[in-house]
């Protein structure tokens, strides 16, 4: 679960800073998901050095599923987006729904290994 949660961490911090240097830095709260990235990649290296995993990674998937929870919104822009609709922000709707993503894939396999341990 250690390295799910490492990949999930840089994955959220590549879309972060992604998404920063995607809208010519004018966006700081792009990073957003670099502010989740990090927290998940600390707790995943913490686990892998024997620091209460089991209590870290149940951590890591709270992160997870706030992180759902905070992009979700963007979900419910991305049909309009698809169809061609003109919306006032298309990244940031991007960058939620892939944040979103990514958190409930995260936030379902890290409770399912949790359970399972």
């Amino acid at each position: 679960m250690e390295n799910w949660t490492l990949g999930y961490g840089s994955l959220l911090t590549t879309l972060g800073v992604g998404g920063f240097l995607a809208t010519g830095r004018q966006s700081k709260t792009a990073l957003i998901p670099a502010g989740f990235g990090t927290v998940a990649l600390g707790l995943g290296l913490l686990a892998r050095r024997g620091v209460s995993p089991r209590g870290l990674l149940g951590g890591a998937a709270l992160v997870g599923l706030l992180g759902f929870l905070g992009a979700a919104r963007g979900l419910r822009k991305l049909p309009a987006l698809l169809r061609g609709e003109e919306l006032e922000r298309p990244a940031a709707v991007i960058s939620q729904s892939v944040m979103a993503g990514l958190s409930a894939a995260y936030t379902a396999f890290g409770v399912r290994s949790l359970l399972s341990a």
